[in-house]
């Protein structure tokens, strides 16, 4: 299980594992106000990054937290929201 604050390489690495490498534009500091659907993901891949960053991180997302999250900064709010809650350190 990983530990502390989820980070857009976080992200980016379950992203690419989840969607494949070839798939999606890459994240950094620059896109995370960009809508997933413009930077290549469907939500199909969304919620294999969700799945993903649970097992991982030892936490719960619900599909529509996963599905409202719409930006790459939304959803590392939200997974950063549950850590918080959960008290993952």
């Amino acid at each position: 299980m990983a530990s502390g604050e989820f980070t857009v390489t976080d992200l980016r690495r379950i992203l690419h594992a989840a969607a494949g490498e070839s798939d999606g534009a890459d994240l950094d500091l620059s896109t995370l106000d960009t809508d997933f659907t413009q930077l290549g993901y469907d939500s199909l891949a969304r919620l294999e990054t969700g799945s993903r960053i649970e097992r991982e991180f030892g936490i719960k997302l619900d599909d529509t937290t996963l599905l409202e999250a719409e930006t790459p900064g939304a959803l590392i709010e939200a997974v950063n929201a549950q850590l918080a809650v959960s008290g993952t350190p």
